[in-house]
């Protein structure tokens, strides 16, 4: 099991980190699948259009591609929410909360204004997820996993992305 940093009560990254890395092997022995996740969302959506009209479903290009169906991608992202869920319970740091406490400290305590925002950066996400036939785990984690020059990139530039829009966001005209 992962360690727990006792100062602060987060598990160690490089615990995790390894962790995440041998999922990923056990991933590709066990089914031949790298790591992914943003496919399961549209096929998701497609789930959903299916119970509402099925025929137009079934006549769209795209999910001619993706088949609007139960597969291990879902059970993936199902296994993420899962897993979170019981890390942030055994480490104690679990609780209800509809604004994050630095988004409050930032922008205020109100819950409509915080899912907006989140609502219109997972949009954005999923664009450019969906642009780039891949999301970051498929073209970081995985392409990294495989030795990719790509997937190193990819990842760099994830996280120099992350950091930048960080700084703007939260720390955008203070000192």
């Amino acid at each position: 099991m992962a360690q727990k940093n006792t100062d602060t009560g987060s598990w160690s990254p490089y615990i995790a980190g390894g962790l995440s890395g041998l999922v990923i092997i056990v991933s590709v022995l066990w089914t031949g699948q790298f790591f992914g996740a943003s496919t399961s969302f549209v096929r998701s959506a497609g789930m959903l259009g299916k119970a509402f009209e099925p025929e137009r479903v079934k006549q769209l290009e795209y999910f001619i591609r993706y088949l609007p169906q139960f597969d291990w991608q879902l059970m993936f992202v199902i296994g993420i929410f899962v897993g979170s869920l019981i890390a942030a319970v055994w480490s104690g740091s679990f609780k209800w909360q509809g604004v994050p406490d630095m988004w409050a400290e930032r922008f205020g305590t109100s819950p409509v204004k915080r899912g907006i925002v989140a609502f219109i950066g997972g949009i954005i996400a999923m664009f450019g997820a969906r642009l780039a036939d891949g999301c970051p785990s498929g073209h970081g984690l995985s392409g990294m996993i495989q030795l990719a020059v790509s997937g190193l990139i990819a990842m760099i530039f994830f996280f120099v992305g992350g950091i930048i829009m960080t700084r703007i966001v939260y720390f955008g005209g203070k000192k």
